[in-house]
């Protein structure tokens, strides 16, 4: 008889077999013993974690010759052929080499026929989300409603790729990936009851590159087998995977522990002679790494998947835990920049010698550079008095340079800030005789200012004392800000026409949709800076008749604030009579309301002399609005005033001589600079 693989022989024949998918196994196994059967189930998941195993399981449970059952005999002929993949009511279809819609249809036109054999006719749909759009618009209808003896039983590793109307019809179960602990716990079953010797490292090897896959932890298991000639050890494994020795990943962090270049230079050539990769043997550092410093917060919570639990408590009690995070970042970022390095072993190299180089330094052993003095004497320094705010007071006998933040026409004193706001002036203290601070020698004191020798200072009677006085670097204007409730937003030349309307003013008309408040960004923009407001879009013909009435009529009237926004925006569509009726861009419908309304039909009243009935719609104005007249004459004072530059003489020389080129974002037209007051 020919060998089969462990992952056919070891297959699971029934739901007590199963390893994990306890969550899904429980669900199908209460519906099976109380009848609640589904017409169609979807199971998601990696690749080997039981989707098609789970599926043949189902496919037995309801067509066993004992009868709907969770638990069935696989000895009856039915079970047997279901194990042997020949049951004829079972229909495994591969939807990777069947995504035609012609071949759905086909499949389609056969379930219409009862089961042969069976009790139920089953089809098993594996990579379902390979089928074309066309397939499973096709077979919507019958998967929704199948004939009372079909069941259909999808799989698939991508559920994302599933239509929502596929998704809706079936009962979605999500298969969990197989932890290492368990695949190593399976493996160790699998082995002993195969009488095939194996070492507990080389069954942790094994099932970490499973990456969570039972088939693929047993399809590695039979490579190891046949590597190890009959026996699963833990150095033929790391052979077979090519996986680093975790040996020497220890020693690379002792060296980096002890600091020694030498030893770490040592480690990684012998590293180099397995040929290993760089990026992995990283990744191994970061993963030793990691278990230290979860083995400081939390020791118990270590395990000994690698057999390495004592020398990762060992270097938890030597490494200090910022170290530990420190190296960590460090190995991220390096893994990030390895692919840039021109050599993977140089850049690997370089490091570990950033780690060496940047470790963070004892504070017990750690030397303390000299500092450079900055005008404060070493006594005040070290002085308790240092803390505090110090004044110093020029003296009266001889003028001195006095230092400060910057500069100043006639500087008084000296303050050394502390962290923290200091009063800007101290109180005086009591009448006591001046003496001249020593000079200090400073980097920024002109050198070519040398100070005579100044003569003792001599006691000052007390009313020709000055106070010291605490003066801050540059005087900078301080305004006081008001408080919150008083912030109101009064820009020049709007009146009280900003008010904010009553809320039963809005029409029911839709407003912004993203619930932006006008009055919200006033005041906004009352404590910041202004914003400039976007041009309008130009018009799609220029004004004439009527619009261009509006345009002449505008600047007539006595409204400023939303209600002028409103207004420059709208353009005179007709007139009959004493009505009119307005068009405004619905761009600007949030600001409009009913008391907008009548506040421009007064101002209109006002200035042509009579009472009108004003008529605003919601509707794009074709021709210019006023707005878009202004939009319009500031581009062209614009672009005048670009060409202006672009021709004159003397920027032309300056172009031609020294390749100069004009920044077009700073020119302004005059009257645009003189409208802004400069």
């Amino acid at each position: 008889m020919s060998y089969q693989v462990l992952a056919r022989k070891w297959r699971p024949r029934s739901f007590r077999e199963m390893v994990g998918q306890t969550h899904v196994l429980k669900a199908l196994i209460n519906a099976l013993d109380n009848q609640r059967l589904h017409h169609a189930y979807l199971f998601t998941g990696t690749r080997g974690v039981g989707k098609t195993t789970i599926a043949r399981i189902i496919a037995k449970c309801v067509n066993c010759e004992t009868g709907i059952t969770s638990t069935p005999c696989g000895t009856c002929s039915v079970c047997r052929e279901i194990d042997e993949g020949r049951f004829v009511d079972l229909i495994e279809i591969d939807a990777a080499s069947r995504t035609k819609v012609e071949d759905t249809r086909e499949l389609l036109d056969n379930v219409q026929y009862a089961p042969s054999r069976g009790r139920f006719k089953v089809y098993l749909i594996d990579e379902v989300h390979m089928l074309s759009s066309h397939s499973f618009n096709a077979l919507l209808k019958t998967l929704e409603e199948p004939p009372p003896y079909v069941k259909f039983i999808l799989a698939t590793t991508d559920p994302q790729k599933l239509p929502a109307t596929i998704l809706s019809r079936c009962l979605q179960f999500s298969l969990k990936n197989m932890t290492p602990e368990r695949v190593v716990e399976h493996l160790s079953h699998v082995l002993g009851v195969e009488n095939v010797p194996f070492e507990d490292d080389a069954l942790w090897l094994l099932g970490r590159a499973a990456d969570g896959s039972m088939r693929d932890a047993m399809s590695l298991t039979d490579q190891a087998i046949a590597f190890g000639e009959g026996k699963v050890l833990a150095a033929d494994v790391r052979a077979m995977l090519g996986t680093l020795d975790h040996g020497q990943v220890y020693g690379v962090l002792q060296a980096l522990l002890e600091g020694d270049a030498r030893a770490l230079l040592e480690a990684v050539r012998h590293l180099a002679e397995q040929g290993p990769d760089w990026n992995g043997v990283l990744s191994e550092i970061l993963n030793v790494l990691h278990r230290v410093a979860i083995a400081q917060a939390l020791p118990e919570a270590v395990d000994n998947g690698q057999g390495d639990r004592d020398r990762v408590l060992a270097l938890a009690q030597a490494l200090p835990a910022e170290d530990v995070q420190f190296y960590y970042q460090m190995g991220l970022i390096g893994r990030r920049d390895l692919p840039l390095a021109p050599e993977p072993r140089g850049g690997f190299e370089m490091v570990l010698l950033r780690m060496l180089a940047f470790r963070p330094a004892d504070t017990s052993n750690a030397p303390i550079p000299a500092l450079k003095p900055v005008g404060i004497s070493q006594a005040t320094a070290d002085s308790p008095a240092a803390v505090a705010p110090v004044t110093v007071a020029a003296p009266v006998v001889a003028p001195a340079p006095v230092v400060e933040s910057e500069p100043e026409p006639e500087p008084v004193s000296v303050v050394v800030p502390e962290p923290e706001p200091a009063p800007v002036q101290q109180r005086a203290p009591e009448p006591e005789p001046v003496v001249a601070e020593p000079e200090v020698d400073l980097p920024w004191n002109e050198p070519s200012a040398p100070l005579a020798a100044d003569p003792e200072p001599e006691p000052v009677a007390a009313p020709e004392v000055v106070a010291p006085v605490a003066v801050e670097a540059p005087a900078i204007p301080h305004h006081e800000e008001p408080p919150a409730e008083d912030i109101s937003y009064s820009p020049a030349g709007m009146d009280r026409d900003d008010e904010p309307p009553l809320d039963e003013d809005y029409y029911d008309a839709e407003i912004d949709p993203v619930g932006y408040s006008y009055l919200d960004e006033l005041a906004s923009e009352s404590v910041a800076e202004p914003v400039a407001e976007p041009e309008p879009e130009p018009a799609a013909q220029p004004a004439t008749g009527l619009a261009l009435q509006w345009l002449e009529l505008f600047p007539q009237l006595s409204i400023s604030g939303m209600t002028g926004n409103i207004a420059a925006n709208c353009t005179l569509m007709a007139v009959e009579g004493d009505h009119w009726l307005l068009h405004l861009d619905p761009n600007h419908s949030a600001l409009f309301n009913a008391t907008q309304q009548r506040r421009l039909n007064d101002a209109l009243n006002q200035a042509v002399g009579r009472t009108l009935s004003l008529t605003i719609e919601l509707i794009r104005p074709e021709q210019e609005t006023p707005a878009q007249a202004a939009s319009r004459k500031r581009a062209n004072r614009q672009r005048e005033a670009e060409a202006s530059i672009e021709n004159d003489p003397f920027i032309q020389q300056m172009i031609k001589q020294f390749g100069a080129t004009v920044r077009h974002d700073s020119i302004e037209p005059v009257d645009a600079l003189v409208s802004q007051g400069e």
